[in-house]
């Protein structure tokens, strides 16, 4: 039996490449996006009681996998990109469905003049445009689990690394964003099998190029260029 799945909405996000994307939703609260509905969507009544909750599941697609095969085994970067581990004990995007779960928070409902009503959100984790397949609310009650384990992938919420920002870098970048992009360097965006002190790396963040090096824990910025 095969199901058709029509996206209902995509995301507007900051992140217009996947290098730099938080590897999970809600690490980093200071990240706002938007949901945009698509127009057969926009119909304010589907959105009734919403406001409600004050999070959200997104469940979406890995579009830029989605033509890919799918392997029983994958290398997930929090283990160096060495070891095998089933697909289904991971989030990898190269699944037999490419379909992406993400928690986040939602911070409002806003009604515009181009799109209809749409969502705010914080702590998304999805590439800009991203395609949206369903909503559903969080519900903590059953959807919250303290005691549960994180297995291989355990990960402390707050970034590792101290961030080395020269204020005449910093002035280049919006002020609404600069808090925001120094969460997402300080959760180290390098994959987690590549440690070279004299290698610089690139994130695309809100339209800029913002070019960085790590040594013993601290990222530099040393480019700031405007896409």
């Amino acid at each position: 039996m095969e199901f058709t799945v029509k996206p209902i909405a995509h995301i507007k996000s900051d992140f217009s490449s996947k290098f730099g994307i938080p590897r999970q939703s809600g690490l980093i609260d200071e990240l706002e996006a938007t949901v945009i509905f698509e127009p057969e969507f926009r119909n304010p009544d589907a959105l009734r009681g919403i406001e409600g909750y004050s999070h959200i599941w997104l469940l979406w697609l890995f579009s830029e996998c989605a033509e890919k095969e799918w392997s029983p085994t994958v290398r997930p970067p929090r283990l160096g990109g060495n070891k095998r581990m089933g697909v289904f004990a991971s989030r990898s995007p190269f699944r037999p469905n490419s379909i992406g779960l993400s928690c986040v928070k939602l911070l409002g409902v806003e009604e515009t003049e181009n799109h209809g009503h749409i969502l705010r959100v914080s702590g998304a984790d999805l590439l800009d445009g991203t395609p949206i397949i369903d909503i559903k609310p969080y519900l903590p009650y059953v959807d919250s689990h303290p005691e549960a384990s994180g297995g291989f992938a355990l990960q402390e919420k707050e970034g590792s690394l101290e961030v080395d920002f020269p204020e005449h870098l910093m002035s280049d970048i919006p002020q609404d964003k600069r808090k925001a992009l120094t969460a997402v360097l300080k959760q180290d965006p390098r994959p987690q099998y590549q440690d070279d002190a004299e290698r610089i790396y690139g994130l695309e963040f809100a339209g800029y190029d913002v070019r960085f090096r790590i040594a013993d824990k601290v990222l530099t910025v040393v480019e700031v260029e405007k896409i």
